[in-house]
């Protein structure tokens, strides 16, 4: 049988002329009549009761009506059937199919589409199909609404075969059946020929259409063809800027999100609660706060939404701002697993575990079940806090407590608290002990142990699984090659120097940006780029001298131990994040907290360096790295030296 990719292939040739039906067991096609004329007062009874929502009463009559063989009108069932919806009356649901059947009564196909979006609503896709099977003619609402359900229920191969099967029996698809079969693809080939059908049909143009198009480009990361669609399209809708706005920020491009929201509201278009949700995500990838606290102004108009709370809440602990995260959730009237386990998770990255840890018990108190992610930010907290014991307990009780499986990341974050506290032994077993196959990130956690405590051996074996799993991880390789200097492997560190050289694998340069008047400066290690450079490196060499004055002594370990850092042969003094600080230190008022982001995981050296211009300087200073959020603050950084 072929793929339904293949059959896809055959689209254009499908949309002109059409094949066999597909009808299985088809009922027949005429039409019942009732046996007895209708009884006005049993049949207006019926009628009332159904639109006034009294189920129980209806369903009464119309089993005095089907013993009558009395039947009613297709709009009156709707709106018996809409009663069973709301109520969720499965049973009732049942009776009315089974009913509108009896007596060799034919309903029209309008009722028969009906129940069969009935079933799809109850989640009921076998008795759904099995309706839509017995039809004896089914238009392109019948098939739509399969499709749909199929899509929805991930069941993507079901709503393609279903569709290719709609073309061969001569129905044309219209702009919701486009819209819910985009959504079921899940390879590049399907949606082009999808797009050519649409085009065929003269539908690309429709709104929803191209705003499915673009969800789907998007989630394909295919950004141009969805930046395209959206370009060629003459006038836009909020339903189109939404889906651009959106796939651009779930793409990770969020300078491009926030271009598009721009040109929106130069368009006239007010941000919805989508909008803002999708600006807010962008903001929160990016780390820029001072745009990000400019939506938050938006969002106050939505102040009881859900989801956009919770987006905001994002948006504050990553940006490292947890006094407006707080605030926040203090605010929130209403607060799903999502925003427990956000706030949990941004207490533990940010260093705060023994808070995360007490909102854990107060989530839990609240009645709120804890799930799969929020488990994960305790375990975060647990691990960075060094609470072996409490790692370890929330670890072995998830499944009895929660009934929640320990997943690859569960497993990371204990053998991350494992290799910290020098527990690497407890640390194997517990990587041999994994119920699916470790991935580089876990192999990785272990190397990182192994380093600290001097396990060569163990972490030369630990980065060979990492590169096993993944060839191009340039940070594993020079790790590899800093543990061999140290044991002065010198033949070892240069054969991994040839396989980088030979598989043209070089090292990424730390990178720090900060904000400042709403601007982006990036820094790189060695930065003479910046108009500013000059400035900045005086200010650096004056502020390092001062520091070396109060025992500052830069650690020229982490020049060669290199963590994932800095270009081996430069100075530590011209560290990425250094430079920030200092740009920072010179731009920005003394009341205000200099926030960096960096590319790399912070090195030792700077560490200290930061932890003691913030005492010097009587300054907060906030660095988030890949890993975690360091606050410095008086001379005291919130990972407690233990990151």
């Amino acid at each position: 049988m072929r793929t339904v990719s293949a059959k896809l292939k055959h689209i254009g040739t499908s949309l002109s002329s059409s094949s066999r039906p597909y009808s299985l067991t088809p009922l027949a096609s005429s039409h019942g009549k009732p046996r007895n004329p209708p009884s006005p007062t049993l049949l207006n009874e019926f009628v009332n009761f159904c639109y006034q929502r009294d189920l129980p009463k209806a369903m009464n009559a119309m089993a005095a009506m089907e013993r009558n063989g009395i039947y009613a009108d297709s709009i009156t069932y709707s709106e018996l059937i809409k009663c069973c919806l709301a109520r969720n009356a499965v049973e009732q649901g049942k009776l009315v199919h089974k009913h509108v059947f009896s007596n060799g009564y034919q309903p029209k196909t309008f009722l028969i589409n009906i129940l069969i979006s009935m079933y799809v609503k109850f989640k009921l896709l076998d008795e759904a199909q099995a309706l839509f099977d017995q039809m004896p003619e089914r238009n392109v609402v019948s098939w739509t609404t399969m499709i749909s359900a199929y899509a929805n229920a991930k069941l993507s191969d079901k709503a393609l075969e279903f569709f290719v099967l709609m073309l061969r029996e001569g129905v044309l698809p219209n702009m919701f059946t486009f819209s819910s079969v985009l959504r079921a693809c899940n390879g590049l080939f399907n949606v082009r020929q999808l797009h050519c059908g649409m085009i065929k049909l003269g539908l690309e143009s429709d709104v929803f259409v191209r705003s499915a198009l673009i969800d789907v480009y998007s989630k394909l990361d295919e950004l141009k063809d969805a930046i395209c669609v959206f370009n060629e399209m003459e006038t836009k809708d909020l339903v189109v800027w939404n889906s651009i706005i959106g796939g651009l920020a779930q793409n990770n491009d969020g300078d491009e999100a926030l271009d598009q929201f721009k040109r929106m509201k130069r368009a006239g278009f007010t941000a919805d609660q989508a909008t803002l949700t999708s600006v807010l995500r962008a903001c929160t990838g990016l780390a820029l706060l001072e745009v990000g606290r400019q939506v938050h102004v938006h969002v106050l108009k939505f102040d009881v939404d859900l989801i956009l709370n919770n987006a905001l809440l994002d948006m504050y602990c990553k940006s490292g701002s947890l006094e407006d995260a707080k605030s926040v959730f203090e605010r929130m009237v209403l607060k799903d697993v999502i925003s427990w386990s956000t706030m949990i998770a941004g207490l533990a990255q940010n260093g705060f575990s023994q808070e995360a840890l007490k909102l854990f018990d107060l989530m839990k108190a609240s009645g709120i079940k804890p799930n799969y992610i929020t488990i994960l930010g305790v375990l975060f907290a647990c691990s960075h806090a060094g609470l072996v014991d409490d790692g370890l307990y929330y670890f072995r009780s998830m499944k009895r407590l929660y009934g929640i499986d320990p997943g690859r990341e569960h497993y990371g974050c204990i053998i991350d608290l494992l290799g910290r506290a020098g527990k690497v032994d407890e640390a194997v077993s517990l990587v041999q002990e994994m119920e699916c196959e470790p991935d580089a990130v876990t192999w990785r956690t272990l190397l990182g142990a192994c380093r600290v405590h001097h396990n060569v051996d163990l972490a030369i074996y630990a980065g060979k699984q990492v590169l096993k799993l993944d060839p191009e991880d340039a940070g594993t390789y020079v790790l590899l090659s800093n543990i061999y200097a140290n044991s002065q492997r010198w033949e070892d560190v240069s054969e991994i120097r040839r396989q980088m050289r030979e598989k043209g694998i070089t090292k990424e340069p730390g990178c720090s940006w900060i904000e400042v008047n709403k601007q982006i400066h990036a820094f790189i290690v060695g930065d003479t780029a910046h108009p500013k450079i000059n400035e900045i490196n005086r200010r650096l060499n004056q502020l390092i001298h001062k520091l070396m004055g109060i025992g500052y002594v830069p650690d020229t370990n982490f020049v060669l131990q290199d963590l994932e850092g800095e270009q081996r042969d430069d100075s530590l003094w011209y560290h990425s994040e250094k430079l920030a600080i200092v740009f920072g230190l010179m731009s920005l008022s003394s009341g205000s907290v200099i926030r960096i982001r960096k590319n790399l995981r912070i090195c030792g050296d700077c560490h200290t360096f930061a932890k003691l211009v913030a005492k010097m300087e009587c300054r907060v200073i906030v660095i988030r790295d890949p890993i975690r959020y360091h606050h410095f603050h008086n001379g005291v950084c919130s990972c407690g030296d233990y990151w």
